[in-house]
């Protein structure tokens, strides 16, 4: 069954159909969900959001028109203002993230060191991502993670699709920028340690 025909369903009173839904939706929200709370550090209540985001589908169900937009792109938009709103809530909004996956410092000498450069690369893409302003944030992680289309990521964030093509450059421009720094410091860094020997 499609998308479409599972709402009939729903709307036809046959509400056992919405399972199916969260099934097929549940990990691609989550996903979206914690790349968005990443940012303020919190990750903890990307759960909650997700079945919050479920929830409050499931209460406007009557009002979808799969003519206005597809399920999946009502869905994220009904998740990104539910992550907005936590933000909003939460004190820690302005906090940035430095990073979640911390790589204990016993293990640094076991680690191979390409291993050790590939996380601390990750790190920093990581970091450029979450310094981001909201929306470029939400525009990137819709169009690199969750491999939407322009016009979909254009309905999700209520902007033209010439605005988030914009939005898109401006944020690939600012992670290059970043990155770049990085990238040039580490290996003057590393031109330096060799002309030593």
């Amino acid at each position: 069954m499609t998308d479409s025909q599972l709402i009939r369903e729903i709307k036809d009173g046959n509400v056992e159909c919405y399972a199916e839904l969260i099934r097929r939706y549940e990990r691609k929200i989550f996903s979206f969900v914690s790349h968005m709370l990443r940012q303020a550090h919190l990750e903890h209540v990307a759960e909650d959001i997700c079945q919050e985001t479920f929830y409050k589908a499931y209460k406007s169900i009557e009002s979808f028109r799969d003519v206005e937009a597809t399920f999946s792109t009502w869905l994220y938009t009904i998740a990104r203002n539910t992550v907005l709103s936590e933000l909003r809530k939460s004190r820690n909004a302005d906090v940035y993230l430095e990073d979640t996956l911390q790589v204990p410092v016993a293990s640094h000498d076991r680690l191979p060191e390409q291993q050790l450069l590939r996380h601390e690369r990750e790190v920093m893409v990581r970091q450029a991502i979450n310094s981001l302003p909201e929306k470029q944030r939400s525009a990137l992680i819709l169009r690199e993670y969750e491999q939407m289309d322009y016009n979909e990521i254009a309905t999700i964030l209520d902007l033209t699709v010439s605005s988030v093509k914009s939005l898109l450059f401006r944020a690939r421009q600012s992670i290059r920028g970043e990155l770049e720094s990085y990238f040039m410091d580490a290996h003057l860094e590393e031109a330096e340690g060799m002309s030593k020997r």
